[in-house]
This record gives C-alpha cells, structure tokens and sequence, in this order.
C-alpha cells in the first residue's frame, strides 16, 4: 500500500492505528518537512544566518538533526559508541565547514536516518536505552520517549527552518 501524500510530496501521518506506526509517521512527515524547507536554494542561502542576531543556518539545521538521529538512535537506544557525526569539536552540528555543502549534508543526515532504521525497526516502545552523557547520563528513556521527543525536536527546528527560509527568499508555509 501507497503512503498518501500532500501535493509537496510529504507523506501525511497517519490518522489513527497501530501507535508505533502513527510515531514513526509523524517523524518521517517532520524529516521529509526538514528537506522541503531547504530545496531549490544554493549553497549561499543555505549558509545564510539570516534571523539576526541568531547565527542559525538551514544548513546548520540539517547538520544538527544529523547529529540528533546519531546521538538518540544510535548512542541513547542502542547503546553504540559512536563520535559526533562532524567531530567533538563541532557536536552540536551547528558549526559550518566552507567544503560541506548542502548535498553532502543532507547524504550524511540521511545515511543517520537509515541508520536509526535499521537499528529500531524492530524495537517495542518498550525497549529502553540510556542517555550516554550530559546532564541526564545515565537516565533510562524508553523507545517511546525518545519518538515523541525526536518529533518535537524536528517540530521546533521545522518552525525554525520556516523563519529562515521565509527571510531567504520568501517562502512561507508547510
């Protein structure tokens, strides 16, 4: 069966149904929002902090939520030990490097999504994993959480992602 999508392209979430097919609908709309906030603009816009005296980017977004796939699938769910996507000295994924551009950095976060796929497909909300560092390590969290927490993340950049792209070029919505 064919996910029904919005005229953009993103796939709608689901309406009712099984819960984790509902979560993992509402992420997959909020990724898929990330990409259509950043398509059709070059490398310049993308690097724009245009939102003063803010320094955020929309390619500074999509390096982040590359780092926040990582960090919660890969190091809080399945316990692996595994760096920063773009190295301890930029972990938060904001920092912008002159030779990533846009098409590498959506590559990365996407492969980061995969992963996180490939690693949780088969987990129950139940499963717990444990917040590997900062002011909560050592918290156990379950699956579950950190669905509801990821679609928050990407809901609050998204609002984000709209402020931006609206001071670029005037695109607004969505």
């Amino acid at each position: 069966m064919t996910t029904p999508t919005l005229p953009d392209g993103r796939p709608i979430p689901h309406f009712s149904g099984d819960e984790r097919a509902m979560l993992d609908s509402w992420l997959d709309f909020h990724r898929a929002t990330l990409e259509l906030k950043v398509r059709d603009l070059d490398d310049a816009q993308v690097r724009a902090a245009v939102a003063e005296p803010s320094e955020l980017t929309l390619l500074g977004l999509v390096q982040h939520l590359a780092e926040v796939e990582r960090n919660w699938f890969q190091r809080t769910v399945a316990r692996l030990d595994v760096p920063p996507v773009y190295g301890a000295e930029n972990e938060s994924g904001y920092g912008l490097d002159p030779g990533r551009g846009l098409d590498e950095a959506l590559d990365v976060w996407r492969r980061e999504v995969a992963r996180g796929r490939e690693l949780c497909g088969g987990l129950s909300l139940e499963h717990t994993g444990r917040i590997p560092e900062g002011p909560m390590a050592g918290v156990e969290v379950s699956f579950r959480w950190v669905l509801i927490h990821l679609i928050e993340e990407y809901a609050r950049h998204n609002g984000h992602a709209d402020i931006l792209r609206e001071r670029i070029d005037g695109v607004t919505g969505a």
